[in-house]
């Protein structure tokens, strides 16, 4: 295909005189119209845009005026002409495009005001495939398409947000190039964005895992202060999905998260998104994304206190995550630790209260728990080129558990085993978690060797024995996870000498029978789930 080349003149001030507006979101859109109208600008508009201005007692001429031709198809039809696309797309400058404007009665137009068909919002509240269907914009997002090409003559707006800026920029009725440019900019990002959730919809609906091509897109809900260091550029986009979590929270209180924060914050919420509200109250703290204690409890209390007793060390400067409504008493105890961040459910009046006392700790609330199970997906980006995949929602309770070991696990035992390997999906690999009674006594995270892991995890639970005054570490008699297959025994006699007396891991390696015959051989009950949970 040959490359079509053109110069095209870019005069720096461009005054607006013809505006089409056509929006599905009004906001501030009558007040825009009159101010335009104020300065002489003569008004277009379509549909519902058109009734909404003309209610307003506003002179604005109907788009089939351009047209010549009314809209058909319930309203599927009305923009996509020449009367419109040759207004907006004309360079005009050029003779040969004067001309055939002369020629077909076409009308320049300088201003485009669209936004788009609220696909984003159907499909996050799971519309059915027609509805979500007929939510897909065509003639909006041609014309911002061919509007922000023509950026050298045509403003675009996108964006209500930018309403009040052009109106600044228009102070003489005109706008200037370098104003053109980032409105074109901020166009073609919107349609591309637009586009990546059509495309991604059509994808999770037809169950293609893994289609020809993937993009991702988002929306800007905050420019952070910087990255994970200071030197680093940062921003917080949201993806319209509709999952309870850090990017749907509300903010009760406290300074901007950081990117940090954020990361941490959601590492926290999905963990303790594992353990169900009806089952009991549940508490994770995290810290640098690795949990550093989790448990249940009869009380938000109790849980809180268990799993800060896990590495209360830690603990300092991490983010709480809490399954149910967080209540005074719990309140009053975790004001006792430099916290950065709390994310609950809910949270009653008296604890919202008395972590006001804590002005700079940000407490966010979600409304309910994301539920672990749900499809989607998560990326992370590499050199050249993204890696996707779908978010690991295998949970321990869906297994087809296998004992493998001559000693049966008691009941107690295959409930703390449940319970190690819930968390172990959460910390990164290689990783060991040791619990005991609804609470992680010992975490390894993040060792190149599995053995070292082991190990980490049995000193910090020695460390919490000393702290706690107990004369032996809660190891004594607990249950291990390892979210990967043990390929040697010497991952689990380390479990064993720190005092495990059981183990689930997933199994798998090729030496499972010699990991067997250890176990057997210290009477530890092992289970395998056949599922591995790596997370790096």
């Amino acid at each position: 295909m040959a490359v079509i080349s053109k110069k095209i003149p870019t005069p720096d001030q461009v005054t607006i005189r013809t505006a089409l507006l056509s929006v599905s979101d009004k906001t501030g859109i009558v007040e825009l119209a009159k101010a335009l109208a104020d300065k002489g600008v003569r008004l277009v508009s379509t549909g519902g845009t058109h009734k909404a201005l003309s209610d307003a007692g506003l002179d604005v001429r109907d788009v089939s005026d351009l047209t010549g031709f009314p809209e058909i198809m319930d309203g599927r039809v009305k923009t996509l002409h020449p009367g419109v696309h040759g207004g907006l797309l004309a360079i005009r400058d050029d003779e040969d495009h004067v001309a055939a404007m002369r020629e077909h009665g076409i009308e320049t137009i300088d201003l485009a005001v669209i936004n788009l068909y609220p696909f984003e919002e159907v499909r996050a509240k799971g519309g059915d495939y027609p509805t979500t269907v007929e939510n897909i914009d065509i003639g909006g997002p041609a014309m911002i398409r061919a509007s922000a090409k023509n950026h050298a003559y045509v403003v675009t707006l996108t964006d209500p947000s930018d309403y009040a800026t052009l109106l600044e920029e228009m102070t003489e009725g005109s706008t200037t190039y370098a104003f053109r440019q980032k409105m074109a900019a901020k166009a073609y990002a919107r349609t591309a964005a637009y586009d990546a959730v059509i495309s991604n919809w059509f994808a999770e609906a037809l169950d293609i895992a893994m289609p020809r091509h993937r993009t991702l897109g988002g929306v800007l809900k905050e420019e952070m202060r910087y990255g994970e260091n200071p030197h680093q550029k940062a921003g917080f986009y949201v993806t319209g999905e509709n999952r309870p979590g850090v990017a749907t929270a509300t903010l009760l209180q406290g300074k901007q998260l950081s990117y940090n924060n954020i990361n941490d914050t959601d590492a926290a919420f999905e963990l303790v998104a594992e353990f169900l509200p009806e089952n009991g109250p549940a508490c994770a703290i995290i810290k640098h994304a690795n949990p550093c204690g989790v448990a249940t409890g009869t009380s938000l209390r109790e849980a809180y206190g268990r799993a800060l007793a896990c590495d209360s060390v830690s603990a300092f400067g991490g983010i709480i995550a809490l399954n149910q409504l967080l209540d005074a008493e719990t309140a009053e105890e975790i004001v006792k630790l430099f916290t950065e961040v709390i994310i609950a459910p809910s949270v009653s009046d008296e604890a919202k209260a008395i972590i006001a006392r804590k002005p700079n700790l940000r407490l966010l609330t979600t409304g309910s728990l994301p539920d672990p199970r749900t499809p989607g997906l998560s990326a992370k980006t590499v050199s050249g080129g993204l890696l996707v995949q779908n978010r690991d929602n295998g949970m321990v309770e869906d297994l087809d558990l296998r004992v493998v070991t001559k000693r049966q696990p008691t009941a107690q035992e295959l409930e703390d085993m449940k319970f190690a390997f819930k968390v172990a999906k959460h910390v990164k690999s290689n990783a060991v978690v040791y619990a005991k009674d609804g609470q992680t006594v010992g975490i390894g995270a993040g060792q190149m060797s599995r053995v070292d892991s082991a190990r980490i995890a049995a000193i910090k639970a020695e460390d919490a024995a000393k702290a706690l005054g107990l004369a032996e570490p809660m190891t004594r008699g607990s249950a291990v996870a390892s979210e990967a297959f043990l390929p040697f025994a010497d991952g689990l006699l380390s479990a064993i000498a720190a005092g495990a007396r059981a183990v689930i891991q997933p199994g798998g390696s090729m030496r499972d029978e010699e990991v067997i015959a250890a176990a057997n051989e210290h009477d530890v009950a092992m289970v395998f789930t056949g599922m591995r949970h790596f997370r790096h």
